[in-house]
């Protein structure tokens, strides 16, 4: 029943956005520039709670736009109504419900949906990743050099040492590849469809992360955070790459090697 309401829900979700998409609706801004909230956001949220809801009422939830409801048990949802909103809101594609389910602090089940692409991606812990029912796996590629990368910056720009900025500049410069799609959950899906080598992010929130992490490792990849140490959804930098170019990656961002 966890595995039927997380898709159902997805697709409640999904159906706001296609219903949204490319007609009028609200928009408002969060902190920091072109953090943009829309009236789908709200709309598909609200779907995706209220079917979770009706399934498990005891339910811990915690939602980009709403937060949390907090309930005393050990399963909570993880929830992004709109993932890849600015996208959204200009007409492009590439955004998607994402939903990842918590149990004990272990996020075991996972559900990406891109309705616009009919691409939908589920994962559940120990049985693999897939995409529309068919297995994925990350690539094969073991040189960063010759790999094809995917990152994003955030909104309100991290003014740290070694930033996004300076992080891409060291793999542009050497002629690699690194594409920036908007979307953080497409990302992590891609690179376990084996469409991306590697993906990175300074500033991911839990809702960000929750899904596409557990896809990541269940087709096969590595997720860790940007010093190769054990990655959490309720920390903000992350990568995940086929684990081929794992260390090869770290050691890069963290200026122990040049390409």
């Amino acid at each position: 029943m966890l595995k039927s309401t997380l898709l159902v829900a997805t697709k409640a979700g999904a159906n706001e956005i296609l219903r949204f998409f490319n007609n009028d609706f609200k928009i408002s801004n969060k902190v920091g520039v072109n953090n943009l909230v829309t009236e789908a956001d709200h709309a598909s949220e609200k779907a995706i709670i209220s079917v979770i809801k009706n399934a498990y009422p005891d339910h811990h939830i915690l939602a980009e736009e709403s937060g949390e409801i907090v309930q005393d048990s050990t399963y909570k949802w993880i929830i992004d109504p709109i993932d890849g909103t600015v996208n959204f809101a200009h007409g492009i594609p590439l955004n998607c419900v994402s939903i990842g389910v918590e149990y004990k602090g272990e996020i075991i089940m996972a559900a990406v949906y891109n309705p616009h692409l009919n691409e939908f991606f589920f994962a559940e812990k120990g049985k693999g990743a897939f995409l529309n029912d068919k297995p994925i796996q990350v690539s094969e590629e073991s040189q960063t050099i010759k790999a094809c990368l995917v990152t994003g910056f955030p909104y309100t720009y991290i003014n740290e040492p070694n930033g996004p900025i300076e992080i891409f500049e060291k793999f542009v410069r050497k002629g690699v590849p690194v594409r920036r799609l908007g979307s953080a959950a497409i990302d992590l899906c891609w690179v376990a469809a084996g469409r991306f080598d590697g993906f990175y992010e300074h500033k991911l929130e839990p809702w960000d992360s929750a899904a596409g992490f557990l896809i990541v490792e269940e087709a096969g990849g590595k997720v860790t955070d940007l010093q190769g140490n054990k990655f959490s959804v309720y920390q903000h930098k992350v990568l995940a790459t086929n684990g081929k170019i794992h260390d090869e990656m770290i050691e890069v961002i963290n200026n122990k090697k040049e390409l």
